[in-house]
């Protein structure tokens, strides 16, 4: 018999299925998916084709459990490479927040930003309140759901962002640094407010304000009302502006003065009593 070769031209001309013995097939198999980029079928092919075997699944669906197996391990690397170069400074989660210890974050307002939509409209978030009542929890929990939704990221602290915008300014990558951060999808700025800024310090930190305003959100926190944050950026006039940038369609939301570590550990030890 005459062996069946393909009709088709060109660069997806294929020769017809040839028989492969087991170890062939092996091999063939961890060529192709290194070539590839696919660790993940190269891994699971095996326990796939098995259990494929036992539910007797056509050829298509084998294809499809494979395929399928490699978008889930993909996406799962994607969304932890995204929480890693978030660079939060320590893990917490939304789901070890006590929303009911806040007032004024009510269920609804927490599962909007939960959700994200607000980043996508690029509207800011600002947390206002006294050391201890959660602000940095809220930050880091709703940084890592959305650097977990796959958007990109970055925490870091209004001291620390300063320094590393007077350092690239001396060292002439002011541009580029500036420009990675307006490309960022949120940024999350903490502790605005603890330690007052140089002239230059603040005026570094408004250019990044400026590069995003009401197109990419920044989600901050301060222990201080904005009334003063004039002593933060020295001059009135950039407390204003900056004021203004960030409260521009922005949510507001008041973590208030009574420590929400404290009430979260007495509510701890009250249960464990009960």
């Amino acid at each position: 018999m005459t062996p069946r070769t393909s009709t088709s031209t060109g660069p997806r001309a294929r020769a017809a299925v040839t028989a492969l013995s087991e170890p062939a097939a092996e091999a063939a198999i961890t060529a192709a998916t290194k070539i590839l980029g696919l660790p993940t079928i190269r891994d699971e092919h095996a326990r796939i084709a098995e259990a494929a075997a036992k539910e007797r699944l056509t050829h298509k669906a084998f294809l499809a459990e494979v395929l399928t197996a490699e978008c889930d391990d993909r996406d799962a690397r994607r969304r932890i490479r995204r929480v890693n170069e978030a660079k939060f400074p320590r893990s917490k989660r939304l789901e070890d927040f006590n929303p009911a210890m806040l007032p004024d974050l009510p269920p609804g307002t927490l599962a909007h930003l939960a959700s994200g939509a607000w980043i996508d409209a690029g509207e800011p978030l600002v947390l206002l309140g006294d050391s201890g009542t959660g602000k940095t929890h809220l930050l880091i929990a709703l940084g890592t759901i959305a650097a977990e939704q796959g958007r990109r990221i970055r925490y870091t602290t209004t001291a620390a962002l300063t320094n590393e915008l007077a350092e690239a300014a001396d060292d002439k990558r002011l541009t580029r640094l500036v420009a990675r951060y307006a490309a960022l999808d949120l940024l999350v700025l903490d502790e605005v407010g603890y330690v007052s800024l140089d002239p230059r310090g603040a005026e570094l930190l408004f250019q990044i304000i400026t590069a995003r305003e009401e197109r990419a959100s920044i989600a901050c926190a301060s222990n201080a009302p904005f009334s003063e944050w004039g002593t933060t950026f020295t001059d009135p006039r950039l407390a204003a502006a900056v004021v203004d940038r960030l409260t521009f369609n922005a949510h507001i939301i008041n973590t208030g003065t009574s420590s929400y570590r404290l009430r979260s550990t007495r509510a701890a030890k009250k249960g464990a009593a009960t």
